[in-house]
């Protein structure tokens, strides 16, 4: 007897070459048109539009309607989670595409695994606060300790509010490019916020990359 939910049908959603491509679009963090969507995955806009009305049915993105245009982004952080787990997946298993020109040094620094930050820095800055105390393994999981809850209230973060929140504090990620941990989950998404507030550091404008200025990674690092 077969029980449970049926993951084939997500899994086909997400497998389709043009939906991968959309998805991975959106792992940006930004919210994109599906004319901006169709060019990613290079199909028209009628077959874009019913590859999005697939994946929105599923509860995998969301759209909203501004003017003329109607915006799709990711619909929940458990689904960037899935997608930078099979992206890490496929890196291990070699299943590579290839990327032009200097975008993939910029990746590899910093990126946005959707609302929060990955790459070397923030592989960099899980294993920082992992030796200072910030954070400690409980089992599998990373989780904030009370020296840690007090560095972020210092550092501006609004712990009380996170928790208040349905999401957990910490979550975990292993870095496709890294192969180590970088933070997800109230806290990961936080501090990413903070350091694009901070103007350290902004976002690519069509791709995953989070670009630090010089002296922001620099404040962000220290």
């Amino acid at each position: 007897m077969k029980d449970g939910p049926d993951i084939s049908i997500t899994a086909a959603l997400i497998g389709d070459p043009a939906g991968a491509n959309m998805i991975m679009a959106l792992m940006s963090g930004h919210s994109l048109t599906m004319g901006d969507l169709a060019a990613e995955a290079g199909v028209t806009l009628s077959t874009a539009s019913a590859h999005l009305a697939k994946l929105e049915s599923a509860d995998i993105v969301v759209s909203r309607k501004e003017g003329r245009s109607r915006y799709f982004r990711i619909a929940h952080p458990d689904v960037a989670h899935c997608i930078e787990a099979l992206v890490t997946v496929s890196a291990r298993a070699g299943h590579l595409r290839s990327r032009p020109g200097p975008r993939e040094p910029a990746m590899r620094h910093a990126r946005s695994c959707y609302d929060h930050l990955a790459g070397r820095i923030a592989a960099d800055l899980f294993e920082d606060w992992i030796a200072a105390r910030v954070l400690q393994w409980r089992g599998e999981a990373a989780c904030l300790t009370r020296k840690g809850r007090e560095f972020l209230i210092d550092r501006g973060i609004e712990i009380a509010t996170l928790e208040s929140g349905k999401r957990p504090l910490c979550g975990t990620c292993v870095d496709w490019s890294e192969r180590r941990h970088h933070l997800g989950g109230a806290i990961g998404a936080a501090v990413l916020t903070r350091a694009l507030e901070k103007r350290w550091a902004v976002r690519g404008r069509r791709s995953r990359a989070v670009i630090f200025t010089a002296l922001g990674e620099k404040r962000f690092v220290d």
